[in-house]
């Protein structure tokens, strides 16, 4: 569980939104608050949402068709969920709804709208082998096999979060500035890059990015050998491409902890770590999330 005091780093902007006419049951309670980090929010953006204000248990919520879930902080000052943008998500506004619930047995409202900002992805272009592109019958069923996988794995999570503190780096290895690219492979438009590339040569340890638990440790067709942990709520990392797999589906594991060896397994030009971000179904850009301070929470 997150610890200490909530700090923004000065790259990250929040912004203090007074929710005004709420009548507070006692004298000195404090007038009720919402915040979002980064306070601009842009597709593929995870953000940290607080909520402050006198409730009676957990407060719910909802976001872009996702059930939020909120934990306290560590002093009970505030609930906290960590939520997200998916990097296809259109621009424009979107309602964040948010319902606590008051000792006297009241509904506090705490909705607001939200405006989402487009992030600026480039276009790339790579060549593969045409098996990729073009599966035939053989790759048609591992593929299926791997569909089926990978939802058996997004369909567990844990209730509440696993992860504590900030995320770090998988890999000690330049990444590269890929996340959201539109890409052409082998002259056709296939897919988002939906993930953080990293410059990892073979045999570089890949570690958790955060406590949790895996969820999938396995080959899969695209993705080659795939480690996916659970952070909880949701909330999920996908090492992709490993040349060796060092842990089970079920272990916990500690933030840091190794996973595996990168490699070049799957849809690949050569030897790198491709790292995602998922939470509820929404693909996060990794590269925000390692940003984001969730280090110290009050």
């Amino acid at each position: 569980m997150p610890s200490a005091a909530f700090r923004s780093p000065s790259r990250l902007r929040s912004v203090f939104l007074p929710l005004i006419g709420a009548a507070l049951a006692t004298g000195h309670a404090q007038s009720p608050s919402l915040t979002l980090t980064p306070a601009t929010v842009e597709s593929g953006s995870p953000e940290l949402i607080r909520v402050e204000a006198p409730t009676d248990g957990s407060p719910e919520g909802e976001w872009l068709g996702r059930k939020l879930q909120f934990f306290r902080g560590p002093s009970s000052r505030a609930w906290f969920a960590l939520a997200g943008v998916d990097v296809e998500a259109p621009a424009g506004p979107s309602s964040l709804k948010i319902t606590a619930h008051q000792a006297n047995g009241t509904r506090l409202d705490l909705s607001r709208e939200v405006e989402i900002h487009p992030a600026h992805y480039k276009t790339g272009s790579l060549t593969v082998a045409p098996r990729f592109v073009e599966p035939g019958p053989d790759d048609q069923i591992l593929i299926a096999a791997a569909i089926k996988a990978k939802e058996q794995a997004f369909a567990t999570t844990a209730p509440d979060p696993l992860w504590s503190g900030s995320f770090i780096a998988p890999v000690s290895a330049p990444p590269t500035d890929s996340f959201g690219t539109r890409r052409m492979f082998n002259g056709k438009l296939a897919s988002i890059h939906k993930g953080m590339d990293f410059r990892a040569g073979t045999g570089t340890p890949v570690l958790a990015g955060n406590a949790g638990k895996v969820v999938l440790a396995q080959l899969l067709y695209y993705e080659g050998n795939c480690v996916m942990v659970d952070h909880g709520q949701g909330l999920m990392s996908i090492s992709m491409h490993l040349s060796r797999i060092d842990v089970k589906p079920g272990q916990v594991v500690a933030k840091g902890q190794r996973l595996g060896l990168s490699g070049a397994t799957g849809r690949v030009t050569g030897p790198h770590l491709h790292w995602a971000i998922r939470w509820q179904g929404a693909m996060l850009d990794p590269a925000k999330l390692l940003r984001l301070d969730l280090q110290s929470l009050p």
